[in-house]
């Protein structure tokens, strides 16, 4: 297969998506005065449903975000409730695709926890989590809920592991113990068959989830992986990364041959990672560089050019990370496609960006809306686990987007304790790999220690108590009375 280079110079043909444009918000519909994380980890930061935004903030010990109502727009006060239960830094938050008041975060503390928001919102602080989730011996980077199962959430640690939970019994179920590296993301086919990653030792890999099989594997020198995305039902992938010369890259993939990219197409010679979205109504793939102020689209087909750039959506305020809005939370009314919402950090600000679609017509417009993935599940955790693959269940958006979910979510009671799967424990001692690392390990031990000390003199202090009652009783007189008695008796 023969690797074709794409020109830069945009060759317009019919589409109905090349006048798209960007949006931005008014300031009165932006968030503002919200302390957005300061962390370098490669993630967004920031999570958003129909009912809710969450950002995750900066916070002295311990790790927070913030969750708000997606229509309370406008400054934010500084005491404004945190979800703030974590022991270390919260890495990666993620809402539940089919119910709107569950969202799952994970931290540098080595667990994943997931929290209930009430329907209006946040009034005190929370700090206790309906499920909390230990099983990776260092800390967690990344979370993905299943695209179509209620209760399967996966997870990927720096202990080179994925476990994943069944949060009906809050346990893990099986664990994906094949990448020698940090997992850099995690992305699913359109019926959650496929799990696709990207890994710092520089492959690419699509994987069975439930057995945990690897059914193809890259290692192309010419590509470097960073982030990975299944193109809907395409049976493609799109990679971002970096070229040999350290130039940002993109790379579509046939699924079923990882030997080779279909093609690969340079972007720009900038340093910050490019983040990758597919919208598969559309077939429009949104490329948004870290600290860049631009986001580039393009659109996808199955023929030659493959790649087909649009447009360019440009601001001078650099952006963080991106929270992406789900489908059934668009205005189909202003024919909205996609949504942004931009974290600047500086700022402190969160600026929603639509991606408009031009029509005159103010009818529902159908052609632009398909039917899409909506907030039903399509199958349980355990229909998923006994080897049942089911697409998502599809809504129009012209008459159900605002049909309210029944699903209510319960936590199984569980004791805090690390799991076992395929008969390796997983919180097995594993060395230390940095200071911090170090000191929290240390730290934990010595908590261990005095734990246990206290024990031992409780248990003491109960040893003496009882020692001295037998002696008590030993030396009763009815007791001696009694024995006297009974010699007398019997002589």
């Amino acid at each position: 297969m023969t690797v074709t280079k794409m020109s830069w110079r945009p060759t317009y043909r019919s589409s109905k998506f090349r006048n798209v444009y960007g949006k931005v918000a008014n300031r009165e519909h932006c968030f503002e005065g919200i302390p957005i994380t300061k962390n370098v980890h490669d993630n967004h930061f920031c999570a958003v449903n129909a009912k809710f935004l969450a950002i995750v903030t900066e916070s002295a010990g311990g790790g927070s975000f913030v969750v708000i109502p997606i229509t309370q727009f406008g400054r934010i006060d500084p005491h404004y409730p945190k979800v703030c239960g974590h022991q270390g830094k919260v890495l990666d938050i993620k809402w539940n695709p089919f119910h709107d008041n569950i969202i799952a975060s994970c931290s540098e503390d080595s667990s994943v926890r997931i929290w209930e928001i009430p329907d209006e919102g946040l009034r005190r602080n929370l700090t206790e989590p309906v499920l909390e989730l230990y099983g990776h011996s260092r800390r967690v980077g990344l979370i993905e809920w299943h695209p179509t199962t209620s209760g399967i959430l996966f997870s990927a640690g720096y202990d080179y592991k994925i476990l994943i939970w069944n949060l009906e019994i809050g346990e893990p179920v099986k664990m994906i113990d094949c990448h020698t590296d940090v997992v850099l993301c995690m992305s699913f086919n359109t019926e959650g068959s496929l799990l696709a990653t990207s890994c710092k030792d520089k492959k690419l890999r699509v994987i069975e989830p439930r057995s945990g099989k690897v059914l193809q594997e890259a290692n192309f020198k010419n590509h470097k992986v960073n982030r990975v995305v299944f193109l809907g039902n395409m049976k493609r992938l799109l990679t971002t990364g970096v070229s040999r010369w350290n130039t940002r890259q993109i790379a579509l993939w046939d699924q079923e041959d990882l030997s080779m990219p279909i093609i690969e197409e340079e972007i720009d010679g900038l340093s910050g990672l490019l983040f990758p979205f597919y919208d598969a109504d559309t077939h429009m793939l949104y490329l948004a560089g870290k600290g860049d102020g631009n986001i580039r689209y393009y659109e996808i087909t199955l023929e030659k050019p493959y790649l087909q750039y649009l447009m360019e959506f440009r601001s001078p305020a650099p952006q963080k990370g991106l929270g992406v809005m789900p489908k059934h939370g668009l205005d189909v009314g202003a024919c909205e496609v996609f949504r942004f919402y931009k974290l600047v950090t500086l700022k402190g600000l969160i600026e929603p960006i639509s991606m408009i679609v031009p029509r005159r017509s103010e009818t529902y417009q159908e052609d632009i809306y398909p039917m899409t993935p909506g907030t039903e599940p399509a199958q349980s955790a355990d229909e998923w686990l006994s080897g049942i693959n089911r697409g998502p269940v599809l809504m129009s958006l012209k008459e159900g987007y605002n049909r309210p979910n029944k699903l209510v979510f319960k936590a199984p009671v569980k004791e805090k304790k690390g799991g076992v799967v395929n008969g390796i424990d997983l919180l097995e001692n594993v060395p230390p790999r940095t200071e911090n690392e170090l000191l929290r390990m240390f730290f934990r031990q010595q908590e261990e220690l005095r734990r246990l000390k206290d024990e031992l003199a409780q248990k003491d202090i109960k040893i003496r108590q009882l020692e001295l009652e037998l002696n008590n009783l030993r030396n009763s007189p009815n007791i001696t009375n009694n024995n006297n008695s009974s010699n007398g008796s019997s002589i």
